[in-house]
This record gives C-alpha cells, sequence and structure tokens, in this order.
C-alpha cells in the first residue's frame, strides 16, 4: 500500500510540474506579437504596394531611394516626416481595416495596408 501511495504521489507531483511549466508556454504563444512587416521604398514606388497583415503589427517603411519620400495616411492616420536615404518609418495597426497611403512628395507613389 505504501509502494502505491508514493507511485500516486511522485505521479501527481510529476503531473502537476509539467502542467505548470506548460501553462506559461502556451500563455506566451497565445500573447505573441505579431512578426513585423517591412516596406521598402525604391524607384519611386513602394513595395509591396499592397500588404496585408494581422492586427497588432508594426509595419516599417524604409527609402532605399536617393530621393527624399515621405509614408502618409490618406485618411490621417499615420505620417511619417520626410525620410531621406535609408531612413525609415514605423507604424503599429491595432485595428482591422484598409489603410491607403501615399507620398506627400510625390503623390502618384501609392500603396496600401491591409489589416486583419
Amino acid at each position: 500500500m505504501k509502494m502505491v501511495l508514493r507511485f500516486s504521489l511522485l505521479g501527481l507531483i510529476a503531473f502537476s510540474a509539467f502542467g505548470a511549466s506548460s501553462a506559461p508556454e502556451k500563455a506566451n504563444a497565445a500573447n505573441a506579437a505579431p512578426a513585423p512587416a517591412d516596406v521598402k521604398i525604391d524607384n519611386f514606388s513602394f513595395g509591396p504596394q499592397s500588404i496585408t497583415v494581422p492586427a497588432g503589427t508594426k509595419v516599417t517603411w524604409k527609402n532605399r531611394d536617393d530621393i527624399p519620400h515621405t509614408v502618409v495616411s490618406t485618411e490621417g492616420v499615420f505620417k511619417s516626416r520626410v525620410l531621406d536615404t535609408d531612413e525609415t518609418f514605423s507604424f503599429t495597426f491595432d485595428k482591422p481595416g484598409t489603410f491607403p497611403y501615399f507620398c506627400s512628395v510625390h503623390p502618384k507613389m501609392t500603396g496600401t495596408v491591409v489589416v486583419q
């Protein structure tokens, strides 16, 4: 009887330890932020021109052009300063929706971020 009690107690301890160690891992995986997304500004265009990301994603634009550019939401949601070569602008999209944007220096340069 003592042996059965010992094995039961050991099994309970092992189960508790396993359950406690896997619970935080599951919580961390569920709460992990989406991977960041990048948009390149080059040759007077945004690439990719349209990007689809999950809510909570940080999108970073990097100017790879020799000419200054901006990243400006058509709906006033975000606006960068003028970006010189190799400068970046980032914005985190917390809410679902479609967010068109353009370069205020070159208004024919357009792009879209779709947030799901």
